[in-house]
């Protein structure tokens, strides 16, 4: 089988070489010849030119979010329309449902078999092949491709039919979404009636209130380090699918919709390109003070 990887950004790129170290017949693909640098000296074939990519049996993609995932799917110079009947596309993009099942019914009509297969663990898992991968499409195609997420991941989940591992992303994303929102807001409450940063930290941390949350980003927190960890902007966007599901659902979403105000404050305050937990900066900025460690 020749392979091709597409996209090779934060997490794209380690999960594109620790698929290298296993399979022969790879090939990478970026629009930027500067991502190549790290495959130099590996079996890994690079392209900058979509339709040679397109020509591989298998195609894994690992884009931004929905509308990039369209721009190189869609259209007649598309990826779909390129691409060989019979041939596969999987998707580890976080991308809306409605655009999971698009692609699918799309490829469907062009004789490509396609899952959507997004992932989750963040850049550090990623590097160590340790990533959770969830997985919609028919149950023969999962096993097919099996023991290509095996080279990515160790938690591997078929979880039924196209767009359910888009949907099991956006339920795992929205608790963590929820969670950091509270942190933001509880965490400068806590200095505001005076708890010591290090201590309340501590207790959170080893007490019934930690999470994966505030295990990542209390430390970081304290140490003013809002760098690190997926951009705040680009978290919304799995915000915004839920409420457009919770509409065409008739779903009540209220504790989420609390969540959503906090990102679109820190948004509007211009935090958008540091991490999750800059939401925090909000209330610290509206009590006066910082979760910080102490000089």
């Amino acid at each position: 089988m020749n392979l091709c990887f597409i996209g090779l950004g934060t997490m794209g790129k380690p999960m594109a070489l620790n698929m290298a170290k296993r399979e022969d017949a790879l090939m990478v693909f970026d629009i930027l010849d500067k991502a190549f640098d790290d495959f130099s000296g590996i079996k890994a074939k690079t392209t900058t030119s979509l339709p040679e990519a397109a020509k591989n049996d298998i195609v894994f993609l690992c884009l931004p979010n929905s509308s990039v995932v369209e721009k190189v799917c869609f259209g007649e110079k598309g990826l779909i329309a390129m691409m060989q009947k019979g041939a596969v596309l999987v998707d580890f993009s976080t991308i809306k449902h409605s655009t999971a099942l698009e692609t699918a019914r799309k490829c469907e009509a062009a004789g490509i078999r396609y899952m959507d297969a997004p992932v989750s663990g963040m850049e550090a898992r990623a590097k160590d092949g340790t990533l959770t991968v969830m997985c919609g499409g028919s149950k023969e195609l999962f096993d097919e491709l099996y023991t290509y997420f095996e080279s990515i991941g160790n938690n591997i989940v078929y979880m039924g039919a196209n767009g359910s591992g888009q949907l099991a992303k956006l339920i795992n994303q929205l608790l963590f979404d929820i969670n950091v929102a509270a942190l933001a807001e509880i965490l400068p409450m806590a200095v505001h009636m005076g708890l010591d940063p290090e201590k309340i930290g501590n207790i959170i941390n080893s007490g019934t209130g930690r999470s994966y949350a505030s295990e990542f980003f209390i430390p970081r927190a304290l140490d003013g380090d809002f760098s690190e960890g997926y951009a705040l902007q680009n978290a919304y966007k799995d915000l915004v699918s839920a409420a457009e599901l919770g509409a065409e659902e008739v779903i009540a979403l209220p504790i989420l919709g609390a969540a959503t105000t906090t990102y679109q404050m820190a948004l509007r305050k211009g935090y958008g390109k540091e991490n999750k937990s800059a939401m925090m900066k909000v209330y610290e900025e509206l009590l006066g003070v910082q979760f910080r460690k102490k000089a």
